[in-house]
């Protein structure tokens, strides 16, 4: 296919961050392709870094410097002013994302939140901003762990660290046993989202199949956690707000390292997705804004429920203080 496609072609160029995987891959087998010398090896590329490199032939141009093939022709550079361009869109969690409720709490509560690597990073931007660190993948238990250390118990008692499931298998099982190992008074959300979501929807030894998808043994995340020595493990879901709360502020309250799972499947999953959710004499009060939702806009009327992006979550039903939301069917 990619021989099909690059005869097709008078040049091929690869786009790719970091390494040239691709293009070595491709060129390996003998076809034609060119790339990092136009992106280089560093970097994350964005719309603008890419653009550069097609028109200009470098990345990154210095000010003023234009090499375009036009240009080097004696033509005048591609007008593109008329060209209609996009609103920019904060990268936001899904439309039921249960991770959601979880950064909403944390805020709700003002916790110092050690964060990983996944796509609930997210949580760190508003409306919810709730998340503090975020180094590298596994890094939230022993910066927890960390801080502990550092700024004393009380500190602890306001922090907790947040991993998703797959993250804590790969790299933060070693980091919890640490914090046992170190009489610590940690507290560890861990995200159960039954899915690697970040990366496509792979499956983890917590999702009960392999990555060929056939059956395979379901790993007890509460188990293996008392395996480690973890004084308190309990699973709850997040979607059920007050239950979350409770559950949370006590085991935040613990002298001894806890485990808080936050188990709610992805909204992604097939079989997710339920009836949407719509508005009746809404107050405008603002309140179901700070969940971020991107289902959700708000106009000089009230808040409306785009009911395509709609997974029928409730989160909104519940943060609502005066039942604005209904998803009769």
């Amino acid at each position: 296919v990619v021989r099909q496609f690059a005869d097709s072609v008078d040049k091929h160029l690869i786009i790719e961050e970091l390494e040239p995987f691709i293009e070595d891959g491709v060129r390996a087998a003998g076809i034609p392709c060119f790339g990092k010398e136009l992106t280089g090896l560093q970097g994350e590329l964005s719309v603008e870094k890419v653009r550069g490199a097609i028109e200009c032939g470098n990345a990154f141009p210095k000010s003023g410097e234009c090499c375009s093939p036009r240009a080097s022709r004696g033509l005048a550079p591609t007008d593109n002013s008329s060209l209609p361009s996009a609103p920019p869109r904060s990268p936001a969690l899904c439309p039921g994302c249960p991770h959601r409720a979880v950064f909403y709490t944390f805020n709700r509560l003002k916790l110092n939140v050690c964060g990983d690597i996944g796509c609930y990073t997210l949580g760190m931007l508003p409306p919810l901003s709730a998340m503090d660190t975020c180094l590298c993948m596994g890094a939230s238990i022993g910066m927890a762990l960390g801080m502990e250390k550092a700024r004393g118990r009380e500190f602890s008692r306001r922090t907790v660290a947040v991993i998703g499931d797959s993250t804590f298998m790969h790299s933060g099982i070693t980091a919890l046993l640490d914090c046992v190992y170190n009489n610590a008074s940690v507290t560890v959300v861990i995200l159960d989202n039954r899915i690697t979501g970040m990366t496509g929807h792979q499956n983890n030894p917590a999702s009960g199949f392999d990555i060929h998808g056939n059956p395979a043994p379901t790993l007890d995340i509460e188990a293996l956690a008392g395996a480690l020595g973890v004084s308190s493990a309990r699973t709850v879901d997040p979607l059920d707000l007050k239950e979350f709360e409770r559950v949370l502020k006590e085991e935040i309250q613990r002298d001894a390292v806890s485990v808080v799972i936050a188990k709610r499947p992805c909204a992604l999953l097939p079989g997710q997705r339920q009836a949407p959710y719509h508005t009746r004499n809404c107050r405008n009060c603002g309140a179901c804004m700070r969940i971020g939702c991107p289902a959700l806009s708000r106009g000089a009327e009230g808040v409306a429920v785009d009911e395509q992006l709609c997974s029928g979550c409730g989160l909104c039903a519940s943060v609502c203080p005066f039942d604005c939301f209904k998803n009769e069917q």
